[in-house]
């Protein structure tokens, strides 16, 4: 007797990866996200490719994670997918101390964050 499946979440035309604990700000991260929101695959890769920013390495692995995902769980071609959602939110934040002068102290915070990345298959191709 095992659990229940839940029923899927998405539509039969989309595919999704998510990552956990990526270690930046939500702010930051949403700056990457929204630059690849609406584009083909191709294009998004090489747009974090040529991206400066620390945390496109982190937001390149998860769309190559919902790339897989599309490909091989979800028999959707690769050639026709666009990125549907690339969604960011604000997780755990550690706190760490930094002593000041007078005896005081200064809070210095390092947030954390998730990333949902949802891939859509459409009929015209790009």
């Amino acid at each position: 007797m095992g659990k229940r499946s839940r029923p899927r979440r998405l539509r039969d035309n989309e595919a999704m990866a998510f990552s956990r604990m990526i270690r930046g700000s939500a702010r930051k991260l949403n700056l990457v996200a929204q630059s690849i929101r609406g584009l083909p695959v191709d294009r998004a890769l090489n747009e974090l490719a040529m991206s400066r920013r620390r945390v496109a390495g982190n937001v390149r692995a998860v769309l190559e994670s919902a790339i897989a995902n599309a490909e091989y769980n979800h028999q959707l071609d690769v050639d026709r997918l666009i990125v549907a959602e690339a969604t960011t939110g604000r997780t755990a934040v550690m706190r760490r101390f930094r002593p000041r002068a007078r005896g005081r102290v200064a809070r210095i915070e390092k947030p954390f964050s998730n990333l949902t990345i949802v891939l859509r298959e459409v009929e015209e191709e790009f």
